[in-house]
């Protein structure tokens, strides 16, 4: 997996894909693409931050890119695996895989930049050096307290 850093363990969920999926070439929509990309991230989040820390902070995209490599179709049984990539400032690095069960062929790939905001405003915010460890990892030649 391209991307995936030793200390970013991949989170994953599956899904199959269904009639409404579909765009009218019978393959899975970009915007479905789009919203297992959410999907995954906002599951992901909730396994990562204590629920005191979920009702504090929130997350907004501020870029989505998507490379489609294949098609997925009616039935087809989903893997989408994301990890937190590096943060810088107030952005934080999330990518994204979705790949076929049946052949494990990678479908898509995405790369999003998401900003923390407190949950009550709106607002960007800063967040703890908790959340920012469990939400990112070091860049390249960064020193961390662990190390």
């Amino acid at each position: 997996m391209a991307g995936v850093s030793a200390r970013a363990t991949p989170f994953a969920l599956t899904t199959r894909v269904e009639a409404h999926d579909l765009d009218e070439r019978a393959h899975v929509n970009n915007v479905v693409y789009l919203q297992w990309v959410q999907d995954a991230a906002a599951a992901h989040w909730s396994t990562l931050a204590p629920e005191t820390v979920r009702d504090e902070v929130a997350w907004v995209a501020l870029r989505h890119e998507i490379d489609y490599l294949k098609p997925a179709l009616l039935g087809d049984e989903i893997t989408i695996m994301t990890w937190v990539g590096v943060a810088e400032g107030l952005s934080f690095e999330r990518f994204t895989e979705m790949r076929r069960r049946s052949d494990d062929a990678p479908l898509a790939r995405a790369r999003t930049l998401w900003c923390p905001v407190d949950a009550r405003t709106g607002k960007p915010r800063r967040v703890s050096a908790e959340v920012r460890a469990r939400c990112s990892v070091p860049a390249q030649g960064e020193i961390t307290e662990d190390e």
